[in-house]
């Protein structure tokens, strides 16, 4: 009878944390929070109570028309109405049961990843140009749309290009590989092109408004690349320390927004040669860019490199919870596939 029990305390906590995703800041009008100043909050793309955990009071404060009298009362309804403390790791691997893996097209790259690219994390890949970088961004835009494995359900995804390298044509050639509809893959991607780094930042408050409006029906955020917009804005040393803080508040924002909405975000970065690096004997001179700022932030780095013809080899170059492995993968006209040795 203990066992039947615990069972259903155990589904009712995923049903409860089911809805927790998605708990609306309307609900804060219960609590004696008027309806213009949770406007306020979702005009800066803050539309759920979670939302509001993950923001501090400072930058709360800075919105136009809420007073610190006003913020300190906003995060003491979200207080209520969330768990703010500690929960044992049972309960958060019941929880983590939601999280979601979007395959690349290629098994063996999917091994790699423990399934492919995972939900409520930020996946990095970096590499030289031709490396696969935009064609894989191409590849999971339609594979991300498909039924997988353990219950995924598909959804769509939202595509912000920097380097203005996405084609609706590739998408095509890549649909039919998985023999589904042209227009209907089409249909499912939201694209914005990127012109500034502020540009980015802003989108990034469209994209968390459309994740809210459209709840549970986006599965997959794209950013190719990450780093292009910062390293044109900022250039020389003098502007380093100022870019890393604006790159670190962007990156806060993407991993809050996959938790929030249990996503999977999936970004591209660029390499830099490393003129100091012939004086300590590095076999690769080449670094990715962003520095200790995005190297942390990501969940999962992955570094992709050439390989003979159309071969390109991936490698686990940081991971909480997979090794340190390689994986071959091919690039063809129907995207990402496995090696043909």
């Amino acid at each position: 009878m203990k066992v039947a029990e615990d069972q259903v305390v155990e589904d009712d906590a995923a049903y409860l944390d089911e809805e927790s995703f998605f708990q609306n800041t309307d609900l804060l009008q219960k609590h004696g929070i008027n309806m213009a100043d949770i406007k306020k909050l979702k005009s800066v793309g803050i539309c759920t109570i979670k939302g509001i955990q993950m923001t501090t009071r400072k930058a709360l404060c800075n919105i136009k028309g809420l007073s610190e009298a006003k913020v300190e009362k906003i995060k003491e309804a979200a207080g209520k109405m969330l768990n703010l403390g500690f929960q044992t790791a049972f309960e958060y691997s019941v929880k983590r049961k939601q999280v979601f893996h979007i395959t690349t097209g290629s098994h063996e790259f999917n091994k790699l990843l423990g399934g492919g690219i995972e939900s409520m994390a930020i996946t990095e890949a970096f590499g030289e140009f031709r490396t696969g970088k935009t064609q894989l961004s191409h590849t999971l835009c339609v594979t991300a749309q498909l039924p997988g494995e353990d219950g995924y359900s598909g959804g769509k995804v939202i595509f912000i290009d920097t380097e203005h390298t996405f084609r609706p044509d590739r998408l095509r050639d890549i649909a039919d590989r998985f023999s589904v509809d042209h227009d209907a893959v089409l249909d499912n991607v939201l694209y914005a092109r990127a012109y500034t780094s502020e540009h980015q930042m802003e989108l990034l408050d469209f994209v968390a408004a459309k994740f809210h409006e459209e709840g549970g029906v986006f599965k997959l955020l794209i950013i190719d690349s990450i780093m292009a917009l910062f390293r044109v804005d900022f250039s020389g040393r003098g502007e380093l320390a100022e870019r890393q803080q604006k790159l670190a508040q962007m990156l806060s924002r993407l991993q809050k927004i996959s938790e929030e909405y249990n996503v999977a975000v999936f970004v591209t970065n660029q390499m830099t040669a490393d003129p100091g690096a012939g004086l300590t004997f590095q076999a690769d001179p080449k670094k990715p860019i962003g520095g200790h700022i995005l190297a942390h932030a990501s969940t999962t780095r992955l570094s992709l490199r050439k390989g003979r013809g159309e071969m390109r080899i991936a490698k686990i170059f940081d991971s909480p919870d997979m090794p340190e492995n390689e994986a071959m993968f091919a690039i063809t006209p129907g995207g990402i596939t496995d090696a043909k040795e």
